[in-house]
């Protein structure tokens, strides 16, 4: 735009620069402070063998290469008043130079952070800035000078304010820090204060000294400290300001210092091409050369770290413009460097992405970078092909995401349902009592040891500076971080073995980051959290059970602004697309816990699980899990297998008639397939159905044999490798229904395990009853005879169909409940669409989204509100795009 004529005499007067290039020169200050502010020391010093060779060769091949062709460029293009070892110098640290802020942000976006040459990398780059800064100040001190004896003053000079800075100062800062409290609870007032007058009382005696006032910035942020976090709490606090106001000023300048039209024959594009040439041999081939013969990497990573090393970016920049100020560059020259500064900027992440693929990548260890771990491509690829979705086997490994505070309670509550370590003491003095096989006991406690739950702290990455700070200080995260935090100390509370872990990706790469960490760690279920957006944590518990349609809108200003069907915020349609990616890519079982719990909620700590059995195999992944879950003695489960009968058929129906009539009511939600069912041939079909009433018979008819077996041999001593058995197979119920509205069905069977609504009786329930309607528990502890148990227990089980018919009312509270279900997406048995369109006017319309995400079972109990929480599982299908 400066080519238009009379646009920069306009919009950018003479005038106005002076003001403009304070402003610039505050900004650009600030932005070298938030550089220090990234550079973390520790980086040079836990991986100095092999990134100490590498910085080396990329700062003095390319300086010796600089220096070289700085003698044409001199001669033709340089005026005679400037000296040539000024330009020399200066040439040679622009070409040696590396932009540290856009490596990190190109490492994380690859995510090349944890691989080893990623680590070698970061670790070079740091050195590699830290000597570029430096000699950038003494070309700026040499001349400033005017005589070699002022250089030398100003040299020394600047050596003991370094040294000031970097030992008393950053001692009073550490000091004040803790003071403060600023390490614990983020930066007080006080601390920032006292923060930004380090900054710009260095930057002010740099600048009095001779040397430029970056450089004092740049020392201020080098001691600030890094505890806690407090080094990426500062930065969230300056980095917009920085970036929004006073950058773009300081690169106006530098756009209005830049005339392309300068190039205008072809000994200048011919010097420019050179530049480009030569910089980029000069790093690529120094760094390769030195990280292939002496730090001993392959040929293919060691390229790639010379691409990578290679990369100038905003850092040369602002060199260039240090340069053109100090009157060291013309014109002309100073174009020539900045078409290498972007060329070489923009070929750095095509070339890494070629050079370094997915599969080629070596992935650190979580203790630390043994730079003995296999690619990506290879053994861990083979461990991630296969299916973890292992039918009847014990599941161990959880891959529980943790993203917001929201969404903690949800996985704390899914975590424990998982975990039986804790009750394994209590557990074991139960069964004393029923004298079961102490191999039952050890089998208990074996598989709650082995339950191991990766703790995946997941973090957006922005385009803001901290969050790229955030993935290079993973250690720093995942000791600081809160979210963890409370995670971990609950798994300390509950004898769980936590293991943390930090993903720092796009929100485009979630799912997959995901996935690949459940995948390279071979979990067993990945698990994953969601608050429904019907769901309002403050609503009490007493609220009517089902809602009434609401009524029509009268307002004609709604009818003009607001949409006619239902609508959803776009956060929850933002996080229903994150779980839809994570079912669709999933290679292992997903479950995703729906949180529904209300603040009023009874205290207790017994859990019952009500799984609606439809088919499928998420249906039947569901099945095998509840199994699992119940050999703790303190959930329980209902199992109902209910299977869809046509409406002429005279089927049994729990609903009252006028709830029944409302099904004709026409629906006001459009027709749109809100559930996909695959393309099932009839063979994966009768498979599928076959596998159902396998996996059925299996669970249902355990109880009766241990039954049998228990009222056969009571006293015998076969009796009690039964008897343990049947310890958690004892409090699992099973029923098979048949309704031609099967959802309306499940949703009334679960409701009669509520918390939240009246219980009667209770008192004669505590006294008396140990067995209450519809349960098959019998209290072992009193009853004596065997006989006399099994016929009590008989008796109740077929009284309940009376019970029930004459006290509809009455729930039966066997602790929080939580529903059980499977996603079927995927071989689903029943089409639920249009039951789900009446359940929609009964209870309020679900979003399109969240329908999707959940399936149509799930998405009925969310919208009915029944129970504190949902689980949906979906069985590992391999992955797929959905």
């Amino acid at each position: 735009m400066g080519q238009i004529p009379g646009f920069t005499e306009h919009i950018f007067p003479q005038v106005s620069r002076s003001y403009l290039n304070l402003v610039a020169t505050i900004g650009l200050c600030l932005f070298l402070f938030l550089v220090g502010l990234e550079i973390d020391a520790g980086v040079i010093k836990r991986n100095a063998r092999l990134s100490a060779t590498v910085a080396f060769a990329g700062m003095v091949v390319p300086f010796g290469l600089g220096a070289g062709i700085a003698v044409p460029i001199y001669n033709r293009f340089v005026p005679d008043t400037v000296e040539f070892t000024h330009f020399m110098l200066f040439t040679g640290v622009a070409y040696s130079i590396t932009a540290f802020p856009v490596l990190c942000r190109i490492l994380t976006e690859l995510k090349l952070l944890d691989t080893t040459v990623g680590i070698v990398v970061l670790s070079a780059g740091v050195g590699n800035d830290i000597i570029g800064w430096v000699l950038l100040a003494l070309s700026v001190a040499l001349v400033n000078a005017g005589s070699g004896l002022t250089a030398l003053y100003i040299l020394l000079v600047s050596i003991g304010w370094t040294l000031f800075i970097l030992f008393p100062v950053r001692w009073a800062m550490k000091w004040l820090a803790k003071v403060t409290g600023s390490i614990e609870s983020g930066p007080s007032v006080f601390f920032m204060t006292a923060t930004i007058v380090v900054l710009f009382g260095s930057s002010f005696f740099t600048e009095i000294i001779g040397v430029h006032a970056i450089f004092g910035a740049f020392l201020a942020g080098l001691i600030v400290p890094r505890e806690g976090g407090l080094a990426i709490a500062l930065t969230e606090k300056l980095e917009d300001m920085v970036a929004i106001i006073f950058l773009p000023l300081y690169f106006t300048l530098s756009g209005l210092s830049t005339d392309l039209t300068l190039l205008n024959d072809g000994i200048t594009w011919g010097f420019t091409i050179a530049i480009i040439v030569t910089a980029f041999i000069g790093k690529f081939g120094g760094c390769m050369i030195a990280a292939r013969y002496f730090a001993g990497f392959n040929w293919r990573e060691a390229s790639t770290i010379g691409s990578l090393m290679s990369c100038k970016g905003l850092v040369e920049l602002i060199v260039l413009n240090v340069g053109l100020q100090a009157e060291i560059l013309s014109q002309r020259v100073f174009s020539m460097f900045v078409l290498e500064a972007l060329v070489l900027t923009f070929v750095t992440t095509p070339l890494v992405t070629w050079l370094y693929p997915p599969q080629f990548r070596v992935r650190t260890s979580a203790t630390g970078a043994n730079f003995n771990n296999v690619a990506d491509g290879e053994a861990g690829a083979k461990k991630g092909q296969q299916s973890r979705s292992r039918d009847g086997e014990y599941k161990t490994r959880f891959t529980v995401v943790l993203d917001k505070f929201e969404h903690l309670s949800g996985m704390m509550a899914l975590t424990q349902l998982i975990n039986p370590s804790v009750l394994v003491s209590a557990w074991s003095e139960e069964e004393h009592a029923r004298r079961p096989s102490s191999n039952s006991i050890k089998s208990f406690a074996r598989n709650a040891s082995q339950v191991v739950v990766e703790a995946l702290r997941v973090m957006e990455l922005s385009d803001r500076v901290s969050a790229v700070m955030k993935s290079s200080a993973a250690e720093s995260i995942l000791r600081s971080d809160p979210l963890l935090s409370a995670f971990r100390m609950f798994g300390v509370l509950n004898d769980i073995k936590i293991v943390p872990s930090l993903a720092v990706v796009k929100h485009d790469e979630l799912a997959f980051s995901i996935v690949e960490h459940a995948r390279n760690n071979d979990s067993d279920i990945i698990m994953i959290p969601w608050v429904p957006p019907v769901h309002d944590p403050r609503e009490s518990a007493a609220r009517p059970t089902e809602a009434s349609p609401a009524p029509p809108t009268t307002n004609p200003f709604e009818m003009l602004f607001k949409p006619s069907g239902p609508t959803e915020t776009s956060d929850y349609v933002i996080h229903s697309q994150f779980v839809r990616a994570v079912f669709s890519q999933a290679t292992t079982d997903v479950a995703l816990y729906v949180d529904q719990s209300t603040f009023d909620a009874a205290a207790n700590s017994a859990q019952h699980l009500f799984v609606p059995f439809f088919g499928g195999p998420d249906d039947r992944a569901a099945l095998e899990l509840v199994m699992q879950l119940c050999e703790n003695p303190r959930v329980t489960a209902t199992i109902i297998r209910i299977s869809k009968r046509d409406s002429d058929v005279g089927a049994t129906d729990n609903r009252l008639p006028e709830e029944t009539n409302a099904l004709t009511v026409a629906s006001t939600i459009p027709d749109y397939p809100d559930t996909y069912y695959g393309q099932a041939t009839t063979e994966t079909r009768l498979q599928s159905d076959t596998a159902d009433n396998v996996v059925w018979a299996q669970y249902a008819q355990l109880p009766k044999r241990n039954r049998k077996d228990s009222i056969l041999a009571t006293n015998d001593a076969s009796s009690l490798k039964s008897s343990s058995k049947s310890s958690f197979e004892s409090r699992v119920e099973f029923k098979e229904i048949g309704s031609h509205v099967p959802l309306h069905t499940a949703i009334n069977e679960a409701k009669a395990y509520t918390n939240t609504s009246l219980q009667e009786d209770e008192e004669g329930d505590k006294d008396g009853d140990a067995v209450q309607t519809g349960d098959v528990v019998p209290n072992l502890e009193k009853e004596t005879n065997g006989d006399e148990i099994q016929e009590a227990v008989l008796a109740r089980t077929r009284s309940r169909g009376s019970k029930k018919s004459a006290d509809k009312q009455r729930t039966i509270n066997k602790g929080r409940l939580i529903i059980v279900t499977g996603r079927s997406r995927r071989l689903a048995v029943e089409d639920h669409r249009h039951e789900m369109r009446d359940l929609m006017d009964e209870y309020g319309h679900l979003g399109q989204e969240v329908r999707k995400a959940l399936g149509d079972v799930a998405s009925a109990f969310v919208a009915a509100d029944i129970a504190t929480g949902i689980v949906v599982l979906q069985a590992a299908a391999g992955g797929s795009i959905e």
